[in-house]
């Protein structure tokens, strides 16, 4: 899981918490704990993917353009973060003269991509807004 998925996750909760769900990119990274100009690529993303927009000037930032009642983690996982389980380097050679060595890739490809559809599926069972309602019983 990459760290992008958590940084949109959060972003878009907090906008959606907001009573004009709108931020600049700094009080975003202030409250996210993290760089404004990496908050400025994720949420570059999230702007491609439809769920902000941008405004310019002095009172500019980001606004929510989705419905947090309706837009789910499986969507923002599938804008930012989809495959992501599967690691860069897999052991193995299929050229080894080695039922293991050389099938192993293959097969944890199998398994990480289950594994996607899986995580993908359940996150499509949560809401912005339950994200949101979650955070506040917290509080």
């Amino acid at each position: 899981m990459n760290s992008e998925f958590t940084i949109a996750v959060h972003s878009l909760v907090l906008l959606a918490n907001l009573p004009e769900r709108m931020a600049s990119s700094d009080a975003i990274a202030d409250n996210v704990q993290t760089n404004p100009a990496r908050v400025r690529k994720v949420m570059g993303c999230l702007r491609r993917g439809g769920f902000v927009e941008t405004r310019e000037g002095t009172r500019g930032g980001y606004r929510l353009t989705i419905d947090p009642q309706v837009v789910t983690l499986g969507d923002i996982y599938r804008a930012m973060a989809i495959g992501s389980l599967m690691p860069s380097w897999c052991s193995g050679d299929p050229e080894m003269d080695c039922v293991v060595a050389s099938n192993m890739e293959d097969v944890m490809c199998e398994v990480f991509s289950a594994a996607d559809r899986q995580l993908e599926a359940y996150f499509d069972g949560i809401t912005i807004q339950d994200m949101l309602t979650r955070v506040r019983e917290r509080a």
